[in-house]
């Protein structure tokens, strides 16, 4: 089977066919698309796609490093056209897989950064004060408590449905990466935050009916913008304008620190790693294990500051 005209129809058939069935987020897919473009560009005079080897492929990955790019972005570079020439060969457009033996950099494996729960308790805080109106507030509030409560994903997070906050629910139903379900539970300081922003939003959202005949978002925090609900980058502003209140680093605090300290409080508290890695929506335990990491590390850390044989004198 000849393959596709021309390296865009590649990449867009390739994409196309990720989105229907892996079922990979939006972002995933513009990811794989952006490090797909570069190659294409790289190899347009050298026969595109169709036309590489070996050896082609191992030298664009070798002129990224002559490029400066960090390891982390050239194994990511070379992981998207491993997959790319995967389905290439499955689909028949390729007799063989030229990326199969070629091996990308070594990756440092960098701890994530985390919070000490005093740090969260005062994002926590900080929260349920900072904000335009009280609508803002109790949303604001409703966030914080439901991302520590559970370790979402931002994405997973500001889209959430508001059918999930509906009825005091103890368990919530999240629809994570590829489309895998997977239930956290929710602790009560969450639940009381949920209760408490959806009677404001519910108000609102007659309000706006009545008024301007406006029909309800079927998200827990919707926007007028296109998404229809809060966006990933407002968030993060957000999140760094909590810090900034709560009298923290804005530059340590993120969407994800907050997942990380969820992950990390929980193992300090005893729990098993493989319920984690469910909570956490992890494929795969090594991902998580990394967590173990952050607390040797303190550990180590507690040790040199505390025991008295390793202070100087």
């Amino acid at each position: 089977m000849a393959g596709p005209a021309s390296d865009t129809d590649w990449i867009a058939l390739y994409l196309g066919a990720a989105a229907a069935e892996q079922g990979a987020a939006q972002n995933t897919l513009l990811g794989y698309g952006r490090d797909l473009r570069d190659a294409m560009g790289w190899l347009a005079k050298r026969g595109g796609f169709a036309a590489a080897d070996r050896s082609k492929l191992e030298s664009y990955i070798a002129n990224l490093e002559a490029e400066g790019l960090a390891p982390a972005t050239r194994a990511r570079r070379l992981s998207s056209l491993k997959q790319l020439y995967r389905f290439a060969h499955e689909e028949g457009w390729r007799t063989d897989n030229p990326t199969l033996q070629i091996t990308g950099p070594a990756r440092a494996r960098k701890l994530p950064g985390t919070l000490s729960m005093a740090q969260v308790d005062a994002l926590l805080d900080a929260a349920g004060s900072h904000g335009r109106g009280d609508g803002d507030r109790l949303r604001n509030r409703c966030l914080m408590q439901i991302l520590y409560a559970t370790g979402l994903r931002v994405t997973e997070l500001v889209s959430l449905p508001v059918s999930a906050l509906r009825g005091d629910p103890q368990m919530l139903l999240v629809m994570g990466k590829g489309g895998k379900e997977r239930i956290v539970p929710l602790s009560p300081p969450a639940r009381e935050a949920a209760a408490a922003w959806l009677a404001h939003r519910d108000a609102e959202e007659e309000r706006a009916r009545v008024e301007t005949g406006a029909k309800p978002s079927p998200f827990a925090f919707p926007s007028r913008g296109k998404a229809g609900h809060l966006t990933r980058v407002r968030f993060f502003t957000l999140i760094k304008e909590l810090a900034v209140t709560a009298g923290l680093d804005p530059a340590a605090v993120t969407p994800h620190t907050l997942r990380h300290a969820f992950a990390t409080h929980l193992l300090q508290n005893g729990a098993d790693l493989r319920a984690i890695q469910t909570l956490l929506g992890h494929a795969d335990i090594a991902t998580t294990e990394i967590y173990t990491h952050i607390l040797d590390e303190r550990l180590k850390a507690l040790v040199l500051e505390k025991h008295p044989l390793a202070r100087d004198g």
